[in-house]
Formats: C-alpha cells, sequence, structure tokens
C-alpha cells in the first residue's frame, strides 16, 4: 500500500474521533438540561436543534484550540518563551472563542426566534451568552497548553539527553584519535630524529608533546573551556606539527578578544588535524592554516590541496561532532566555506553568565 492510502486513512481516523468526541460531548449536554428528553422520539424530536448547535458549537471550540495550538507549535517554542506562548495561546484561541460563539448564537437566534431579526437583535445580548462558551474554552485551552508543554518538555528531554550522550561519546572519541598510535608514532618519530639533530628542539619538542597530551586529559569532561585555553593548546598543537613539518607547514593566529568567549573543547584541534591530514604539505606546497576573529565568531581556514580526488576537507564525522556539541550548549551552530583555494569552519563563540547560563 502507499504512504498516500496510509496518510488518508490516518487523517480519516483522526476526523472520525474529532466527530465522535463532539457528538460525546454535545449528549452530555443534552443530557444535563433534558435527561427525559431522552425517553422518548419525541423527547428527541423536542432538542434536536438544541442538539445541533451544541455539536457545532462545540466542534468550533475543539477544532480552534487545534488549530491555534498546531500554529504555534512551529513558531514560539515553550521551552525558550513560555510566557510568549502562553499568552499568545490563550489570547488567540479565546478570541477565536468569542467571535465564533457570537456568531453560532446570533445564527441561532436569528433562525429558531421568530420575533427577533436583524432590525431589532440585541447584539450586547449576544455577546454576554458567550459568556458560558469562553468558560468552556478555558478548560479547553488548559488542557490543550497542558499537554502540549508536557509533549516539548519531554522531548527537549530526551533530545538533551541525546546530545549530551553524543558529546560524551564524542569527547571519549577525540581522546582515543589524540592517543592514536598514528599520531604517537610521527611524534616519536619526529622525536626520535630530533634527539641527534637537535637537542635543544627536541626538548621543546616534547615540552610541546607533554602540554597537548595535559590539555587532552584535563577537558574530556568539560562542555565549554576557555577561547583563550584553545588558543594555547592551538598554539601548542601547530607548533609542534610546525617542529615536524618545517616550511610545509606555516600558520597564524590572529585574535584579539579572548576574555568571556567560550568553545567546545578540543574543536579547534579536530579542524587543525582535519586540515593537516587531508591537505598536501610540502616545501613546493606548503599548507597555510589561518585562526582568526570576526566578532562573536572563531574562523578557522587553510588553503585547500587535497591529498586525493574527492576528499571532502575534513567535513566527516569530526565536524559533525562539534555540530551536535553546539546543538547541545547553543541555537549557533558551525558554518562551513569552500570554494576551490580555501576551506573554512565558522565556529560561533559563546558566552556565559551567572548560573551557568549559556548565550545563545
Amino acid at each position: 500500500m502507499s504512504k498516500t492510502f496510509f496518510g488518508h486513512a490516518t487523517i480519516f481516523k483522526t476526523f472520525r474521533r474529532f466527530i465522535l468526541l463532539n457528538l460525546l460531548i454535545a449528549t452530555i449536554l443534552m443530557l444535563a438540561q433534558c435527561p427525559e428528553c431522552f425517553l422518548s422520539f419525541d423527547g428527541l424530536n423536542k432538542i434536536k436543534v438544541e442538539y445541533i448547535f451544541s455539536f457545532l458549537m462545540s466542534s468550533s471550540i475543539s477544532f480552534g484550540g487545534f488549530k491555534v495550538e498546531e500554529f504555534y507549535e512551529k513558531r514560539v517554542s515553550w521551552i525558550k518563551a513560555p510566557l510568549k506562548r502562553f499568552i499568545l495561546t490563550s489570547s488567540t484561541y479565546l478570541t477565536y472563542t468569542f467571535i465564533v460563539s457570537f456568531i453560532l448564537i446570533s445564527a441561532y437566534v436569528l433562525i429558531n426566534v421568530e420575533e427577533v431579526g436583524f432590525h431589532n437583535i440585541s447584539w450586547a445580548m449576544m455577546a454576554r451568552n458567550t459568556i458560558y462558551p469562553i468558560l468552556v474554552a478555558l478548560i479547553i485551552i488548559t488542557i490543550f497548553i497542558s499537554r502540549s508543554w508536557l509533549f516539548e518538555w519531554r522531548n527537549a528531554a530526551l533530545e538533551a539527553e541525546q546530545l549530551k550522550t553524543a558529546m560524551l561519546s564524542s569527547q571519549n572519541q577525540f581522546l582515543k584519535d589524540q592517543l592514536n598510535p598514528h599520531f604517537l608514532f610521527n611524534s616519536l618519530n619526529t622525536l626520535s630524529n630530533l634527539v641527534f639533530d637537535d637537542a635543544a628542539k627536541s626538548a621543546d619538542f616534547i615540552q610541546q608533546l607533554s602540554k597537548i597530551y595535559r590539555y587532552v586529559l584535563d577537558v574530556q569532561q568539560e562542555e565549554l573551556v576557555t577561547l583563550e585555553q584553545e588558543l594555547d593548546f592551538a598554539e601548542n598543537y601547530l607548533s609542534l606539527q610546525k617542529i615536524r613539518l618545517d616550511s610545509s607547514l606555516n600558520y597564524s593566529i590572529l585574535v584579539s578578544e579572548k576574555n568571556e568567549l567560550y568553545l567546545p573543547p578540543l574543536s579547534l584541534q579536530l579542524l587543525l588535524e582535519n586540515a593537516i591530514k587531508h591537505n598536501i604539505a610540502s616545501m613546493e606546497k606548503p599548507l597555510r592554516i589561518k585562526i582568526l576573529q570576526e566578532k562573536d565568531k572563531l574562523i578557522v581556514q587553510n588553503n585547500l590541496q587535497l591529498k586525493t580526488i574527492g576528499n571532502e576537507g575534513g567535513k566527516g564525522i569530526g565536524l559533525e561532532n562539534i555540530i551536535k556539541r553546539y546543538q547541545l550548549l547553543s541555537d549557533k551552530k558551525p558554518l562551513v566555506f569552500k570554494d576551490q583555494n580555501i576551506f573554512s569552519v565558522e565556529l560561533p563563540l559563546l558566552s556565559i553568565y551567572k548560573y551557568g547560563n549559556t548565550d545563545h
């Protein structure tokens, strides 16, 4: 069976439930007004007009509740703006209820009361008669608001837990990547050559390497670190790579404002590692990496000279991990730009106010 069939079947099922629910409400209202009318055919005939009116009123009010909730569901979040959502939902629905009930009550009176016409109907009385439907609407909107808020809160909690799990998984992966045999082999191989050629440089190499491992171990459980910490790490990491690659690698860090700005830990390491891993770095074609700041963004860019055709320049699992961690911390997300010559990633810089809330 096609998806269209199942879609139509779902719509029909929802519509049937809606009709049955409002028939039940109309029946309860009529039972409350005239229980004996349900004991005979004449009694049922006597209340048929009121029954139809109650059904139309109930259907209109409940339909409006669904539509108002559906309208604001996609526009205003209960989690981010609860007061705004409450005011907009309540005021819109109550206004809708007043207008619809005013029209239905006026139509009922004009149709069923022979003495009343457009020339002598009391519009003020029609407006007063909307009080009862509005009271019913208050009960309905309370149910809708409670249901909607609970659903959104539950979904937000589940999403946050999933993102937190993904963040911890990615942080553990960062640690594994940093400690992988390939990285360690390259580092020790470079160090063994330096020991015989340049003892002073080998000591510097060991110092840089120890700082890198120290930082990785220190921040693996942190959600955010300061921009200054990340830049210090980037300087150590690039210095280490510079010792290994020499003039095949050139880099610059141009950041003026570091105070009160934060990043997910090891974001820079992953971007720098990808740049070195996926691009040619040679005397003839040196790899140039630049880290710079533009207002509330940190930009990491490198000249694009891919090692193999079809290589995506590192936009893979690593960058996806960074994006997921930003989703947990903020509504901002990293942006990737790529042309024939440059690969660039913009990392939003976050601010933390008191009580640990992240500036979105």
